[in-house]
């Protein structure tokens, strides 16, 4: 029950923000098992977000996508995952096995055209011809504040991905990028190492860059657990992901996270990005904003 439990991080971000009777609450909805009902929600989706450390201990996300069935779950503990990253990705060498050793994961089932989503956190066991296992050990829904209503495109188009594009700090291009995203996911750690996925969400311009190498964004109120927060408080290492929903491009960054909890915001510090283009064989369609988004300023 460790792994269900809250770590001190989570308990003090909770306190600071005044949640700790919610996070009671959430808590008990918190499983280390897959029920049926999320069993049939994973065997439908088109995207899977993945977050997890490299091997020198820097924490990247990433996102998966694939035709519904490309995630299975042949019992109540295991998940099978029929994909792997693009070939320069910072977590390929995590996911298909090359860098061997047990891998903590964070992971989000994603479904945008209704709004739902679902945490699965746990850990890598073993590799499949295709792709890799997780065996669950946090399992829970969120709500569906701040996600964009998204549906595939039919007829969308196969790129081959290309070369990725690596740099200590944003290009013009890349500022843009994320200055006019509605979307990006973030991975952390807690102090043992458990990895846990996030979204977070809101209208073009939710987040600032105020650098090449800083972005901030506000924390809107969420399900009251404060994973994310809570493991900045012991550990700052953090992964973003901000997907290009047209394009299928993927921008990673890794670097550290601080909380500003007078502000209720996040500043993170760039260490390195990597562009890979044409990473998603997938593309969307224009968002339908969140009716919880809040007005920026």
């Amino acid at each position: 029950m460790a792994a269900i439990g809250y770590h001190p991080g989570e308990r003090a971000a909770q306190a600071f923000a005044g949640e700790t009777h919610r996070a009671e609450h959430l808590g008990r909805s918190i499983r280390d098992t897959i029920p049926p009902v999320a069993a049939d929600f994973l065997a439908q989706r088109q995207l899977f977000v993945v977050g997890a450390e490299d091997r020198s201990g820097r924490m990247w996300t990433t996102v998966l996508a694939g035709e519904p069935g490309f995630l299975a779950v042949p019992d109540e503990h295991t998940v099978t995952v029929a994909a792997v990253p693009h070939p320069e990705d910072p977590l390929r060498a995590v996911l298909d096995g090359s860098e061997g050793g047990p891998t903590q994961v964070g992971t989000i089932a994603l479904e945008p055209a209704t709004r739902r989503r679902m945490r699965l956190n746990g850990l890598l066991d073993g590799r499949t011809s295709d792709g890799w296992v997780l065996r669950a050990e946090q399992v829970f829904s969120n709500c569906p504040k701040y996600i964009q209503k998204r549906r595939p495109v039919p007829a969308s188009p196969t790129t081959r991905p290309g070369p990725a594009r690596r740099s200590a700090e944003l290009t013009t291009a890349q500022r843009l990028r994320v200055g006019t995203a509605d979307t990006f996911f973030v991975a952390t750690a807690g102090p043992d190492g458990r990895a846990d996925a996030s979204h977070r969400g809101g209208f073009p311009g939710f987040v600032e860059t105020l650098s090449p190498t800083t972005l901030r964004w506000r924390e809107y109120p969420g399900n009251g657990a404060y994973m994310t927060l809570g493991n900045v408080e012991v550990n700052p290492c953090a992964g973003l992901v901000l997907p290009d929903w047209e394009s299928g491009d993927l921008l990673l960054l890794t670097g550290e996270a601080h909380t500003d909890w007078q502000e209720q915001a996040v500043t993170f510090t760039l260490t390195e990005a990597v562009e890979l283009p044409g990473a998603l064989p997938m593309r969307w369609s224009e968002p339908e904003f969140s009716p919880a988004n809040p007005p920026l300023g």
